[in-house]
Protein backbone atom coordinates (compact mmCIF):
# COMPACT_ATOMS: atom_id res chain seq x y z
CA UNK A 1 0.00 0.00 0.00
CA UNK A 2 1.02 3.32 -0.78
CA UNK A 3 1.77 5.55 1.72
CA UNK A 4 -0.70 8.72 1.53
CA UNK A 5 -0.43 9.35 5.08
CA UNK A 6 -3.60 8.00 7.27
CA UNK A 7 -3.83 7.48 10.17
CA UNK A 8 -5.07 4.13 10.19
CA UNK A 9 -3.35 2.86 7.18
CA UNK A 10 -3.89 -0.69 8.51
CA UNK A 11 -7.32 -0.99 7.67
CA UNK A 12 -6.39 -0.72 4.05
CA UNK A 13 -5.33 -3.20 1.60
CA UNK A 14 -4.42 -2.61 -1.98
CA UNK A 15 -5.88 -4.83 -5.22
CA UNK A 16 -1.42 -5.79 -5.57
CA UNK A 17 -2.16 -7.43 -1.97
CA UNK A 18 -5.24 -8.98 -2.60
CA UNK A 19 -3.96 -10.47 -5.71
CA UNK A 20 -0.90 -11.78 -4.01
CA UNK A 21 -3.05 -13.96 -1.63
CA UNK A 22 -6.12 -15.97 -4.05
CA UNK A 23 -5.20 -18.93 -2.15
CA UNK A 24 -4.63 -18.11 1.06
CA UNK A 25 -7.06 -19.93 2.95
CA UNK A 26 -7.06 -17.00 5.53
CA UNK A 27 -8.36 -14.37 3.67
CA UNK A 28 -12.06 -14.47 3.64
CA UNK A 29 -12.91 -11.92 0.33
CA UNK A 30 -16.51 -10.69 0.44
CA UNK A 31 -17.88 -8.51 -2.35
CA UNK A 32 -20.83 -6.26 -1.08
CA UNK A 33 -22.42 -4.30 -4.32
CA UNK A 34 -25.13 -1.84 -4.37
CA UNK A 35 -26.20 -3.82 -7.64
CA UNK A 36 -26.82 -7.18 -6.52
CA UNK A 37 -26.76 -8.63 -10.07
CA UNK A 38 -22.51 -7.54 -10.14
CA UNK A 39 -20.97 -10.21 -8.15
CA UNK A 40 -22.89 -12.87 -11.02
CA UNK A 41 -21.37 -10.85 -13.95
CA UNK A 42 -18.23 -11.35 -12.27
CA UNK A 43 -16.01 -11.22 -9.56
CA UNK A 44 -12.48 -11.81 -7.43
CA UNK A 45 -11.73 -15.30 -7.80
CA UNK A 46 -12.81 -17.21 -4.32
CA UNK A 47 -14.95 -13.97 -3.34
CA UNK A 48 -18.11 -14.64 -1.79
CA UNK A 49 -21.48 -12.30 -1.91
CA UNK A 50 -22.53 -10.25 0.55
CA UNK A 51 -25.68 -9.07 0.10
CA UNK A 52 -26.33 -6.13 1.80
CA UNK A 53 -30.21 -6.27 1.37
CA UNK A 54 -30.29 -9.72 2.83
CA UNK A 55 -27.77 -10.44 4.95
CA UNK A 56 -26.91 -7.17 6.49
CA UNK A 57 -30.38 -6.16 7.68
CA UNK A 58 -33.54 -7.28 9.10
CA UNK A 59 -36.06 -7.27 6.63
CA UNK A 60 -38.44 -6.89 9.44
CA UNK A 61 -36.72 -4.33 12.00
CA UNK A 62 -34.93 -1.77 9.27
CA UNK A 63 -31.92 -2.30 11.20
CA UNK A 64 -28.80 -4.33 11.05
CA UNK A 65 -29.04 -8.01 11.72
CA UNK A 66 -28.34 -9.18 15.90
CA UNK A 67 -25.28 -10.69 17.27
CA UNK A 68 -26.69 -13.91 16.43
CA UNK A 69 -27.63 -13.38 12.88
CA UNK A 70 -23.42 -11.97 12.32
CA UNK A 71 -22.62 -15.26 13.96
CA UNK A 72 -24.47 -17.29 11.40
CA UNK A 73 -23.56 -15.14 8.91
CA UNK A 74 -19.60 -15.25 9.22
CA UNK A 75 -19.47 -19.15 10.26
CA UNK A 76 -21.90 -20.14 6.56
CA UNK A 77 -18.91 -17.67 4.61
CA UNK A 78 -16.66 -19.90 5.91
CA UNK A 79 -14.84 -16.97 8.46
CA UNK A 80 -13.03 -18.33 11.39
CA UNK A 81 -11.77 -16.20 14.10
CA UNK A 82 -8.42 -15.61 12.80
CA UNK A 83 -9.78 -15.16 9.43
CA UNK A 84 -8.48 -11.71 7.45
CA UNK A 85 -11.85 -10.69 6.02
CA UNK A 86 -11.54 -8.41 2.67
CA UNK A 87 -14.22 -6.30 1.96
CA UNK A 88 -14.73 -4.79 -1.67
CA UNK A 89 -17.16 -3.72 -3.76
CA UNK A 90 -19.22 -1.38 -6.45
CA UNK A 91 -19.90 2.70 -6.25
CA UNK A 92 -16.59 3.55 -4.25
CA UNK A 93 -16.92 0.84 -1.56
CA UNK A 94 -20.31 2.35 -0.25
CA UNK A 95 -21.56 -0.64 1.06
CA UNK A 96 -18.10 -2.62 1.48
CA UNK A 97 -17.99 0.53 4.31
CA UNK A 98 -21.56 -0.11 6.02
CA UNK A 99 -20.22 -4.10 5.95
CA UNK A 100 -17.32 -2.65 7.95
CA UNK A 101 -18.93 -0.31 10.19
CA UNK A 102 -21.40 -3.22 11.33
CA UNK A 103 -18.77 -5.56 11.82
CA UNK A 104 -16.64 -2.55 14.17
CA UNK A 105 -19.93 -2.16 16.27
CA UNK A 106 -19.68 -6.09 16.89
CA UNK A 107 -16.04 -5.69 17.73
CA UNK A 108 -14.65 -7.61 14.88
CA UNK A 109 -11.42 -8.02 14.44
CA UNK A 110 -9.30 -8.27 11.54
CA UNK A 111 -11.25 -6.61 8.73
CA UNK A 112 -10.08 -4.81 6.02
CA UNK A 113 -11.37 -2.64 3.47
CA UNK A 114 -9.73 -3.13 -0.20
CA UNK A 115 -9.08 0.24 -1.89
CA UNK A 116 -10.83 1.11 -4.99
CA UNK A 117 -13.12 -1.84 -4.64
CA UNK A 118 -14.56 -3.53 -7.75
CA UNK A 119 -13.48 -0.59 -10.12
CA UNK A 120 -10.00 -0.90 -9.91
CA UNK A 121 -10.14 -4.40 -9.77
CA UNK A 122 -11.85 -4.18 -13.21
CA UNK A 123 -9.63 -1.56 -14.64
CA UNK A 124 -6.34 -3.12 -13.95
CA UNK A 125 -7.29 -5.88 -16.28
CA UNK A 126 -7.27 -8.81 -13.05
CA UNK A 127 -8.85 -11.87 -13.13
CA UNK A 128 -12.47 -11.91 -12.83
CA UNK A 129 -14.53 -15.26 -12.09
CA UNK A 130 -18.37 -16.33 -12.71
CA UNK A 131 -17.17 -19.23 -9.99
CA UNK A 132 -19.11 -19.03 -6.45
CA UNK A 133 -16.97 -20.85 -4.23
CA UNK A 134 -18.97 -23.39 -1.64
CA UNK A 135 -16.60 -22.56 1.60
CA UNK A 136 -16.56 -24.77 4.78
CA UNK A 137 -18.85 -23.56 7.66
CA UNK A 138 -17.15 -22.95 10.34
CA UNK A 139 -18.40 -22.08 14.32
CA UNK A 140 -17.35 -18.09 14.37
CA UNK A 141 -17.18 -16.56 18.00
CA UNK A 142 -18.71 -13.33 18.26
CA UNK A 143 -16.14 -11.10 20.33
CA UNK A 144 -17.55 -9.59 23.75
CA UNK A 145 -16.17 -6.53 22.83
CA UNK A 146 -19.48 -4.36 20.87
CA UNK A 147 -18.56 -0.51 19.70
CA UNK A 148 -22.37 0.42 20.03
CA UNK A 149 -20.94 4.14 20.09
CA UNK A 150 -20.41 4.46 16.50
CA UNK A 151 -23.61 4.50 15.93
CA UNK A 152 -26.47 7.63 16.35
CA UNK A 153 -30.02 7.24 16.45
CA UNK A 154 -32.65 9.56 15.91
CA UNK A 155 -32.54 10.78 19.32
CA UNK A 156 -29.20 10.86 19.64
CA UNK A 157 -28.99 13.00 16.92
CA UNK A 158 -31.36 15.70 18.17
CA UNK A 159 -29.80 15.65 21.13
CA UNK A 160 -26.69 16.18 19.86
CA UNK A 161 -28.14 19.57 17.33
CA UNK A 162 -29.96 20.82 20.82
CA UNK A 163 -26.21 21.09 22.02
CA UNK A 164 -24.93 22.72 19.05
CA UNK A 165 -22.92 19.55 17.52
CA UNK A 166 -22.00 19.32 14.16
CA UNK A 167 -23.14 16.80 11.41
CA UNK A 168 -21.59 16.12 8.18
CA UNK A 169 -24.64 15.83 5.44
CA UNK A 170 -22.80 13.52 2.49
CA UNK A 171 -25.69 13.75 -0.03
CA UNK A 172 -25.36 15.67 -3.00
CA UNK A 173 -25.96 19.47 -2.84
CA UNK A 174 -29.57 18.97 -4.58
CA UNK A 175 -30.75 16.64 -1.60
CA UNK A 176 -29.29 18.64 0.84
CA UNK A 177 -31.01 21.82 -0.27
CA UNK A 178 -34.17 20.01 -0.43
CA UNK A 179 -34.38 20.64 -4.65
CA UNK A 180 -34.76 16.06 -4.77
CA UNK A 181 -35.10 13.21 -1.77
CA UNK A 182 -32.79 10.91 -3.07
CA UNK A 183 -29.92 11.15 -5.71
CA UNK A 184 -29.93 12.11 -9.13
CA UNK A 185 -31.35 9.77 -11.45
CA UNK A 186 -32.60 7.70 -8.77
CA UNK A 187 -36.26 7.20 -8.14
CA UNK A 188 -37.29 10.24 -5.70
CA UNK A 189 -38.68 8.22 -2.94
CA UNK A 190 -38.15 7.29 0.59
CA UNK A 191 -39.02 10.74 2.49
CA UNK A 192 -42.06 13.03 2.54
CA UNK A 193 -39.74 16.20 3.44
CA UNK A 194 -36.40 17.22 1.48
CA UNK A 195 -33.80 19.19 3.05
CA UNK A 196 -31.13 18.88 5.31
CA UNK A 197 -30.86 18.65 9.85
CA UNK A 198 -29.77 21.68 11.08
CA UNK A 199 -25.76 22.14 11.81
CA UNK A 200 -25.16 19.80 9.31
CA UNK A 201 -22.84 20.97 6.72
CA UNK A 202 -22.70 19.52 2.77
CA UNK A 203 -19.64 17.25 2.29
CA UNK A 204 -20.53 14.90 -0.45
CA UNK A 205 -19.46 11.83 0.28
CA UNK A 206 -17.53 11.32 -2.92
CA UNK A 207 -15.38 14.41 -2.88
CA UNK A 208 -12.95 11.83 -0.79
CA UNK A 209 -12.73 9.64 -3.81
CA UNK A 210 -9.98 9.55 -6.68
CA UNK A 211 -11.48 8.69 -10.16
CA UNK A 212 -10.01 5.42 -9.59
CA UNK A 213 -12.36 4.50 -6.35
CA UNK A 214 -9.15 4.97 -4.35
CA UNK A 215 -9.49 7.12 -1.23
CA UNK A 216 -7.46 10.56 -1.68
CA UNK A 217 -4.56 11.05 0.01
CA UNK A 218 -4.70 12.48 3.97
CA UNK A 219 -3.62 15.60 2.87
CA UNK A 220 -6.19 16.20 0.35
CA UNK A 221 -8.97 14.95 3.04
CA UNK A 222 -7.71 17.54 5.15
CA UNK A 223 -8.09 20.21 2.87
CA UNK A 224 -11.53 19.50 2.27
CA UNK A 225 -12.99 18.82 5.46
CA UNK A 226 -10.96 21.00 7.85
CA UNK A 227 -9.57 23.85 5.88
CA UNK A 228 -12.88 23.74 4.05
CA UNK A 229 -15.42 23.21 6.82
CA UNK A 230 -13.38 23.46 9.52
CA UNK A 231 -13.79 20.33 11.05
CA UNK A 232 -11.73 19.39 14.26
CA UNK A 233 -10.06 15.75 15.07
CA UNK A 234 -11.29 16.08 18.91
CA UNK A 235 -15.19 17.04 17.99
CA UNK A 236 -17.87 14.79 18.10
CA UNK A 237 -19.47 14.61 14.80
CA UNK A 238 -22.54 12.23 13.13
CA UNK A 239 -22.64 11.77 9.23
CA UNK A 240 -25.75 10.50 7.12
CA UNK A 241 -27.05 10.36 4.00
CA UNK A 242 -30.41 8.68 3.33
CA UNK A 243 -30.22 4.75 3.89
CA UNK A 244 -26.63 4.93 5.86
CA UNK A 245 -24.27 3.68 2.63
CA UNK A 246 -22.99 6.56 1.34
CA UNK A 247 -22.02 8.25 5.75
CA UNK A 248 -20.50 4.64 6.41
CA UNK A 249 -18.16 5.63 3.57
CA UNK A 250 -17.35 9.17 5.40
CA UNK A 251 -17.47 7.62 8.66
CA UNK A 252 -14.57 5.22 7.46
CA UNK A 253 -12.54 8.13 6.12
CA UNK A 254 -13.03 10.41 9.18
CA UNK A 255 -12.36 7.55 11.40
CA UNK A 256 -9.63 5.36 10.07
CA UNK A 257 -7.75 7.69 7.20
CA UNK A 258 -7.84 11.36 9.21
CA UNK A 259 -8.03 9.59 12.94
CA UNK A 260 -10.91 11.42 13.79
CA UNK A 261 -11.59 10.46 17.63
CA UNK A 262 -15.98 10.67 17.63
CA UNK A 263 -18.00 10.16 14.35
CA UNK A 264 -21.02 8.53 14.60
CA UNK A 265 -23.06 7.13 11.65
CA UNK A 266 -26.86 7.88 11.46
CA UNK A 267 -27.82 4.74 9.65
CA UNK A 268 -31.42 6.04 9.76
CA UNK A 269 -30.71 9.12 8.00
CA UNK A 270 -32.71 10.91 5.58
CA UNK A 271 -35.56 8.62 5.67
CA UNK A 272 -35.85 8.55 8.91
CA UNK A 273 -35.36 12.17 9.66
CA UNK A 274 -37.26 13.37 6.85
CA UNK A 275 -40.17 11.34 7.28
CA UNK A 276 -41.19 12.36 11.40
CA UNK A 277 -43.08 14.11 12.35
CA UNK A 278 -42.00 17.29 13.93
CA UNK A 279 -38.16 16.93 13.77
CA UNK A 280 -36.58 20.07 12.09
CA UNK A 281 -35.10 20.87 8.99
CA UNK A 282 -33.44 23.81 7.15
CA UNK A 283 -33.57 24.01 3.38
Amino acid sequence: MVDKGYAHPEVLVDTEWVANRLRDPRVILLECNEDPTLYEIGHIPGALDLDWTQDLNDELTRDYIDREGMAELLSALGVANDSQIVLYGDKNNWWACFAFWVMTMYGIQNVYVMDGGRQKWLEEGREITQEIPEPEPTDFQMPDMPQKSIRAKRDDVLAHINQGGSLVDVRSPAEYWGELIAMPDYPQEGALRGGHIPNAKNVPWARAANTDGTFKSADELRAIYEMEQDFDSDEELIAYCRIGERSSHTWFVLTYLLGYKNVRNYDGSWTEWGNAIGLPIER
